[in-house]
């Protein structure tokens, strides 16, 4: 039996217990909260603020703190709170979206493109608001860091999903004129012809082929010996299978860009597909030597050299193009096909699982004659 004295205790210790005011960090994090749900940003600021100093772990006061800084434009401070979100929280995954877009309006690029990339790799998460926004500020950061077929990817499937649309087009412009700008940092005086280069990309994703031509004849006229101007006609003249115009006007652009490596691969593949074997690979190995990093460049000449039954040579050539695109379902294809011809079965079964994975992924690597002649579900299985 419990002595009163001891019972007496007790029950005065449950009692000051379940009646115990909430301590400052609850209720100051209770008002933030209030705040914040009657739009009251300013003092919701304010003692999220004073939540997170009595108590840094917050996660969710950071998420909230970051949220509201970001709707102001406040864009250095909603990093620093997405940041300590990040380094708290467990679902963190679209906080990298928030943050690329932060890093972006600050123009640390760099570090923006990062953490877009993390973003992706953990599903690209989020609001719809959130993936339509940081999806395009992706793709401008791609095109700045060269990667322009995938910036170009992107942006046209936002085309398909919201039309025609200004920013979209002065984009898509500069990624088919092979420019690392983002929108904010070229040249007023190329700003026409970017837009009409980025017009006519915008009917080429909406497949108005008589609105391309109407505007890249104008961009023809007006900026004919410009670089990438005659690329980009004989790209679109590759889509329509019109071989013969497409190759002239890859002539017509390395007569004016000589070093434009881009042209060199589209007449490198062109070749290969017309069994021109000698003179793709040329041109593929001209393409290396400008841009050793050119993933299309090491996957016609892997092309060349497996036509020409190279199986070795065109493996190491693949194996590269694998490293610098690893989803690139056409480079997985063929490098499985070389491992074949070489009895490395394991490893021409693993490419072929990899390509299979790849294959219903809208292709961004190949060529325009790659996604209309050898389209994944007319090939034939290489195991």
């Amino acid at each position: 039996m419990v002595a009163p004295i001891l019972l007496i205790l007790l029950l005065s210790t449950q009692t000051s217990r379940a009646e115990a005011p909430p301590t400052a960090f609850e209720k100051i994090s209770h008002q933030a909260e209030e705040a914040r749900t009657g739009d009251r940003l300013p003092e919701a600021i304010r003692l999220y603020r004073e939540a997170l100093k009595l108590r840094p772990s917050w996660s969710t006061g950071w998420w909230w703190l970051g949220s509201i800084y970001y709707d102001q434009d406040r864009f250095t401070e909603a990093r620093q709170a997405f940041t300590h979100f990040i380094a708290t929280g467990k679902a963190v995954a679209p906080a990298y979206g928030f943050l690329g877009l932060c890093e972006y309006e600050t123009r640390d690029y760099d570090h923006a493109a990062e953490h877009f990339r993390r973003w992706v790799q953990k599903g690209s998460p989020g609001t719809s608001e959130l993936i339509d926004v940081a999806t395009f500020h992706f793709a401008l950061l791609l095109n700045r860091e060269g990667h322009f077929f995938e910036a170009l990817y992107l942006l046209g499937k936002k085309v398909e999903k919201h039309g025609p649309d200004p920013a979209l087009a002065e984009a898509m412009g500069l990624a088919w004129m092979r420019m690392k700008n983002v929108p904010e940092d070229y040249p007023p005086e190329r700003r026409e012809m970017v837009w009409l280069a980025g017009v006519a990309s915008v009917y080429l994703s909406a497949q108005q082929l008589d609105r391309v031509h109407e505007f890249q004849d104008r961009l023809a006229a007006h900026y004919g010996d410009e670089p990438n101007v005659h690329y980009f006609r004989g790209y679109v003249y590759e889509f329509e299978k019109r071989y013969d115009e497409a190759a002239r006007e890859y002539r017509q652009e390395l007569k004016i860009s000589p070093d434009n490596a881009a042209a060199m691969v589209q007449l490198a593949l062109m070749d290969v597909e017309e069994s021109r074997l000698e003179e793709g690979s040329t041109w593929a190995q001209q393409a290396i030597v400008l841009e050793p990093k050119n993933a299309l460049a090491h996957y016609a000449m892997g092309r060349v050299l497996l036509a020409q039954e190279q199986w070795q040579q065109s493996a190491v050539e693949l194996e590269l193009a694998r490293k610098l695109a690893p989803e690139s379902a056409d480079v997985r294809f063929h490098l499985a096909t070389a491992y074949k011809s070489l009895g490395r079965v394991a490893d021409a079964k693993r490419e072929n699982a990899a390509f299979e994975a790849l294959k219903d992924k809208k292709e961004v690597l190949a060529s325009p004659q790659e996604k209309l002649k050898a389209a994944p579900e007319n090939r034939t299985n290489t195991q």
